[in-house]
Order: structure tokens, then sequence, then C-alpha cells
């Protein structure tokens, strides 16, 4: 099987053979890794100005990038952050990396509309519009799913893109950032529609939220993802009881404790890539990855850690 085949096999919770498949939402240390400025921390002000041979060159290098990350790192999948973030140049990324790998890979995209936590400038705000106008709210709320499914729609017809990854955050560490009837009443009915129109059109979709998603795991569930990320222990949240509650309605991805990557020893970092692949992998449907992403400032031979304890312990037999 092709990473891609074994990734899928893992979102549809089949049997597979070999070694866990595994991928991070991101990895940043391109720079100590290959060299290279990450895609996503690039600012073309400008691409208006540049002759279409620069504009490929620049393509062509973040295509590279994206690859050799899997290939170096043994991703089953890659995440595609296209900049500038255009449905033209979008496709035109996909294209590349289809160009240059073929099926190997699974590809995917963000592609959440759904109400995410508001930044601090914005949280008050946010609350008072929740209380005052929550028609104009879910109005919103249902336009943000509209949009995002015409765009899929285009997506689906140009091809080579597998599903994408939903990554509005709803939850700190202590719970959600709304109440678990507030989250029924004005995610989850669009957050259910968005993930069923991507279904629709053969895409994959996986549910990435941090923190404390155990009040409204069950609501998360009910929406049908193929899979659930990160499953942050830092918020408490144990693989081991959301395998026993959900593991046979969707695959799990992460809980890999990103803070003891970053802050623990290197036992605590070998324990926690271990408990995360003890708990996940029966059964199937688990990708192993860390609670978040390989971040920046993160110490990549700790990342070489975890991957060493991947490639000895997660393996089907």
């Amino acid at each position: 099987m092709t990473p891609r085949e074994q990734f899928i096999a893992a979102l549809e919770r089949k049997p597979i053979q070999g070694r866990v498949p595994h991928f991070e939402l991101v990895f940043y240390l391109t720079m100590e890794a290959f060299g290279k400025v990450h895609p996503s921390h690039r600012h073309y002000f400008q691409w208006d100005q540049m002759r279409e041979r620069e504009r490929q060159l620049h393509r062509n290098e973040m295509a590279e990038i994206f690859i050799k990350t899997a290939e170096k790192y043994e991703h089953s999948a890659i995440f595609l952050h296209p900049n500038p973030d255009t449905l033209d140049e979008t496709m035109r990324l996909i294209d590349l990396v289809r160009e240059k790998t073929g099926d190997r890979y699974f590809i995917r995209l963000h592609g959440d509309s759904t109400y995410s936590i508001p930044n601090g400038d914005q949280m008050v705000e946010f609350a008072f519009w929740l209380a005052d106008a929550p028609e104009m709210v879910k109005s919103e709320a249902g336009k943000r799913v509209d949009e995002a499914l015409q765009n899929a729609e285009k997506l689906m017809q140009h091809g080579g893109l597998d599903g994408f990854a939903l990554c509005s955050d709803y939850c700190f560490n202590t719970g959600p950032f709304m109440s678990p009837a507030q989250f029924s009443e004005f995610v989850t009915p669009y957050l259910a529609r968005l993930i069923q129109g991507y279904r629709d059109l053969g895409f994959f979709v996986i549910k990435h939220t941090d923190g404390n998603i155990m009040p409204i795991l069950d609501q998360l569930v009910q929406t049908n993802p193929h899979a659930l990320h990160s499953l942050d222990p830092q918020a408490g949240v144990d693989i081991a009881e959301v395998k026993r509650r959900c593991g046979s309605q969707l695959c799990l991805i992460g809980n890999v404790n990103c803070g003891l990557i970053d802050t623990g020893t290197d036992e605590q970092v070998v324990e926690s890539a271990r408990y995360a692949l003890k708990y996940g992998m029966p059964g199937g449907g688990y990708i192993f990855s860390t609670s978040n992403c390989i971040y920046t400032g993160m110490k990549l031979s700790r990342y070489d850690l975890i991957l060493d304890v991947w490639r000895q312990e997660g393996n089907y037999q």
C-alpha cells in the first residue's frame, strides 16, 4: 500500500499492515530541516508585479518543501498551505505536488468555515453578538458554509485533492469557548452540514480542535467527520477514554503531548508517544501525530525522538 492508501484505510478504520500512518498538521521547522523558509511564513507583497516565470519558481519551491517534509519524516499526507491563498494558486499547487509525486500522498487543505475562538480583541464583542443577535449569527454561519462548499465543488471538479482539515479551534484547556448548549445552536448544525457537503463531493474530512473537547465530544462525533485531531493531553484529553467512547465511529489522530516535547524530559516525551500508540492502535483507526503541530521554536531533535518510538513500536503485526 502507498502512504496515501494506508492513510485512507486508517481514516476508514480498516485493518492495515505495517506501520501506523503518520502526519503532522503543519511542519514549520523547514529552515532547520532544509534551510528553507516555510511557505506560510513568506510574504509575497509584490506577487502582482512578478513575471510568471518568477511566480513559477516560487510555486515550485513551495511544492518541493512540502514534498521533502513528507519524504524525510515519512508523512502519509501533505497539508498544503497555498501562498498566496487564492483558489487559482491553490489549484496550481495541488497540480505541482501531484505532478511530482503522483498518488503517493494524501493531499488536503484547510476548509473550516465554522466559528472558532475569537481573538482577545474580539471576544467580548462576539459574546454580545451571540446574546443580542442569535439569528444574525446563525445566518452568517450558514453563508460561510455555503461559500466553503462552493469552493469545494470547484476543487472537486479540478481534481487532485483528497480532503480537508477543519482547523477552527473551539476549546481552551478548561473547556469549550461556548457552553455545550450554545455550541449545539451556533456550531454543531453548521459543522455537520459542512462535513456532509464535503463527503457528498467525495472528500475525506478531518476535524481539528485543540483544548478540552470532552464536554462537546459527542456533538463532534455526531457531525460525522472521518477523523478527530488533536486529542490534546495538555487539556486532559485521554486517548484511551476517547477510543473507548467513540473509536468505533471515527479515526483518532494525535495525543502526543506538544508541551512535553517542548519542556519535558526525553523520558516523558517517549512515554507520551508510547501511550498514544498503545491506546490508539488497537483495532485500527489511528494516525500517529502530535497534539498540535511541529511549530516554530520546537526542538527538532524531540520530534526525531517521537519518530524513533513510532518506528520501533508503531507497527501492526
